[in-house]
């Protein structure tokens, strides 16, 4: 079991103060290995230096929206467990981004200014029967993860040891701004559900059930 997910929280206070060279270069070698969620996919991470109150950005960018997200979450789960707080956000960085993909979203991080970890009490979450149908102890790892604006527009579905994905049709005012939102939400939550696997495997099936309402994503076994 992953204990940083049923502690961490979002940081956005942060000191301003640089992190030693020998924690960036840990922290590369994080980036560097993290795993995709999607091995075929191109993506990249640039660390961005700033000038501003937040000391240190990464910068996402690719093509695959679940895939940022799964890899991201990744990260943030292990920079935590290094005393580092994080949080997702929504923009470009300060600083010069070099990567040929297109940017996502990016990921403040530094020296916390507040406090990292949290009671499991303290989470805002819906509750599982809000998101959820079936038994599979990983869902709690799943309803703990942080999503857009809090929103968790997500739904899982558990049965013979399968988790059946879904993010929820967005109303049209708002499809282009919750369709990415809701792709990155998933790839975090599918992390989430990653880390409390045995033998994670996630892949789109015919013979899913429906739900109305939601789009269905994938299918994780193992």
């Amino acid at each position: 079991m992953n204990e940083i997910i049923y502690k961490r929280k979002s940081v956005r206070k942060f000191e301003n103060s640089e992190l030693s060279q020998a924690a960036v270069e840990k922290i590369q070698s994080i980036v560097n290995n993290a795993q995709p969620l999607y091995p075929d996919v191109f993506y990249s991470i640039e660390i961005v230096k700033s000038n501003g109150s937040i000391p240190y950005f990464f910068a996402f960018c690719g093509e695959n929206l679940e895939n940022i997200g799964f890899v991201g979450q990744q990260i943030s789960l292990v920079l935590a467990d290094m005393g580092i707080g994080s949080y997702w956000k929504m923009g470009k960085p300060e600083g010069e981004i070099k990567s040929s993909y297109p940017f996502v979203i990016s990921m403040p991080f530094g020296k916390p200014d507040e406090p990292l970890f949290r009671s499991q009490n303290e989470f805002k979450r819906k509750s599982l029967s809000e998101i959820s149908e079936g038994t599979d102890d990983r869902l709690e790892a799943a309803r703990l993860a942080p999503s857009g604006l809090n929103a968790q527009d997500w739904y899982f579905i558990a049965e013979n040891g399968s988790i059946h994905c879904y993010r929820k049709k967005p109303n049209f005012l708002l499809s282009a701004m919750k369709n990415k939102l809701n792709c990155i939400d998933m790839g975090i939550a599918l992390c989430h559900i990653a880390e409390e696997s045995s033998n994670f495997k996630y892949e789109k099936i015919t013979s899913h059930p429906d739900k109305k309402g939601y789009i269905y994503m994938g299918t994780v076994n193992g």
